[in-house]
């Protein structure tokens, strides 16, 4: 039995590291590379509001209120980083918060992960699938 927090933070981080680190990824190469800014306006809407932003400290709203500069910003970061094929580790960050799911606290699987994704990446997620090519 773990007693003292700073165990069962490490507890719960082996936990979550190891049901959230699965190594399949999808080649972004695929995507296509002239994507329209208008496509990444409507990623940016669909960002849900008043939702705590990830380890970059950017809330939707800032961005959404921000508009044709920012839309602009992620797209030439998005652009990037299709054109390298590759995800910048910065974005690869995400803070996960965990959430009891069941009475029993001592058990690690009796708890759920929550992951505060970055905002850019949740932007680049909306993209992607629509713009993959089978």
């Amino acid at each position: 039995m773990v007693a003292d927090s700073h165990s069962i933070v490490a507890r719960l981080r082996n936990y979550f590291s190891q049901l959230f680190n699965v190594h399949g990824v999808t080649d972004v190469g695929k995507a296509e590379r002239n994507t329209a800014a208008s496509e990444f306006k409507l990623a940016i809407d669909k960002l849900k509001s008043h939702i705590s932003p990830g380890i970059d400290q950017i809330p939707a709203e800032l961005i959404k209120a921000e508009g044709r500069t920012t839309c602009l910003v992620i797209h030439k970061l998005i652009i990037s980083i299709l054109k390298k094929k590759k995800l910048p580790e910065e974005l690869k960050e995400s803070i996960v918060v965990a959430i009891q799911k069941k009475r029993n606290k001592t058990y690690s699987n009796n708890y759920r992960g929550i992951s505060g994704l970055q905002n850019t990446y949740k932007i680049l997620s909306n993209i992607l699938p629509s713009r993959l090519i089978p």
